[in-house]
């Protein structure tokens, strides 16, 4: 893929595998994560994924690559609207 006339423009992308892997790009920073919930901060927002047994397959900050293992439920993206109703941990960070 090329980037011609993208430049400064924020770019991301999310590949899911029969909804066991998942493969993420813009990705910033891990902020939290454990076998149900992942919380990264991505160039398009936080970014929150909710499974059962999610693991890190691969990670690699340096080029924005993140890659999940499990059986996904949900990506969310939080931001002002939708940081208020969550709960646990994403609750506490957006208060």
């Amino acid at each position: 893929m090329t980037e011609q006339g993208n430049k400064g423009q924020k770019r991301q992308e999310i590949k899911m595998h029969n909804r066991k892997i998942l493969e993420i790009t813009g990705v910033m920073n891990v902020e939290s994560f454990d076998v149900e919930e992942f919380l990264l901060e991505t160039e398009l927002g936080f970014l929150a994924i909710r499974g059962q047994n999610l693991h890190m397959k691969h990670l690699s900050l340096e080029q924005g690559l993140v890659a999940i293992e499990g059986l996904v439920y949900s990506l969310t993206y939080l931001d002002g609207n939708n940081a208020s109703k969550s709960k646990g941990l994403f609750g506490k960070i957006f208060k």
